[in-house]
């Protein structure tokens, strides 16, 4: 006996509910399967979260963010500083000209060659 796509057939799973309803059902328990879990996981317990998580969760504090932007602060004035010394010893002109670090640089590049080709004469 065949049947047309409207009737359905006792004997077979989905003839009990439509589709639609039974992957409701499904994504219910996934979802209350899932919510049991998170409440067993290491949400529940701080001291069994890994050192990564650890670390991230302790970097994420508003004190750990303003001790680093200090120390980053202090290191890039050190780094500045340094490039101001440097840039005492290289001769120029006009003297006072403005040079981004990476021409400083370049220009301690070339001035300690040009030193060791006067050392080697």
């Amino acid at each position: 006996m065949m049947l047309s796509p409207d009737q359905a057939d006792s004997d077979h799973p989905s003839a009990q509910s439509d589709p639609e309803s039974l992957a409701s059902d499904l994504k219910v328990g996934c979802v209350s399967d899932l919510e049991a879990g998170e409440s067993r996981g290491r949400m529940a317990h701080p001291q069994q979260l890994s050192r990564e998580e650890k670390r991230r969760r302790r970097r994420a504090t508003a004190k750990y963010r303003s001790a680093h932007a200090t120390r980053e602060r202090i290191r890039v004035e050190a780094f500045n500083v340094a490039f101001a010394e440097l840039r005492k010893l290289l001769p120029t002109l006009p003297p006072d000209k403005k040079l981004s670090k990476i021409e400083i640089l370049r220009l301690a590049i070339c001035y300690i060659s040009y030193l060791n080709h006067v050392l080697d004469v």
